[in-house]
């Protein structure tokens, strides 16, 4: 486990779509994570245009987060994706069936689509481990969520400025897409 938070980026993007799906169940720590979320993404990103959907729980977060890809108008398409749960483990497998579950559809749908999924669906061992991630400052991963979507939305833009200068340098006219930045 990482024991502090990655860099942080400020990015004068404008035009990007950030889409948040974020579980109640564990409301008091999922909460907090879109909480803390929020307040980097306007911090860093003050130009990106942020829609946040609540789901009951955190294996309701794969299925809404494919229908906000496949089902959005292309214009408000989501650049990234944040998806946000907290499990907590009890005395019976059904935490991590859940755990898994969950992280393996969020990763099958990015890599399908194209579209970053920043998956902050936690699973934890008791309520200290969530407190220390969900609430605290210090490995807060609602921050980090925000931080690695900048990123992503940053690295985006730089394969699209790749992509029309090649094609400028070959003489074909570059695409227009509807997410320039």
């Amino acid at each position: 486990m990482s024991t502090e938070l990655p860099q942080r980026i400020h990015t004068r993007l404008s035009g990007a779509n950030i889409s948040i799906v974020c579980a109640r169940y564990n409301e008091k720590y999922t909460d907090a994570l879109l909480q803390n979320c929020l307040d980097e993404l306007e911090q860093c990103a003050p130009y990106a245009g942020v829609r946040v959907i609540r789901v009951p729980g955190a294996f309701e977060v794969p299925v809404t987060v494919k229908r906000l890809i496949q089902f959005t108008r292309e214009s408000d398409k989501p650049n990234v994706v944040i998806a946000f749960g907290v499990i907590l483990r009890g005395s019976t497998a059904h935490a991590d069936l859940v755990g898994t579950a969950v992280t393996n559809q969020l990763m099958n749908i990015a890599c399908d689509t194209m579209v970053p999924v920043i998956h902050e669906v936690l699973l934890l061992n008791d309520e200290k481990q969530a407190f220390a991630r969900c609430v605290a400052s210090a490995l807060n991963r609602g921050r980090e969520a925000a931080r690695a979507a900048i990123e992503m939305l940053d690295l985006q833009a730089l394969e699209r400025r790749a992509v029309r200068i090649a094609a400028t340098r070959k003489g074909e006219k570059p695409q227009k897409n509807n997410h320039e930045h």
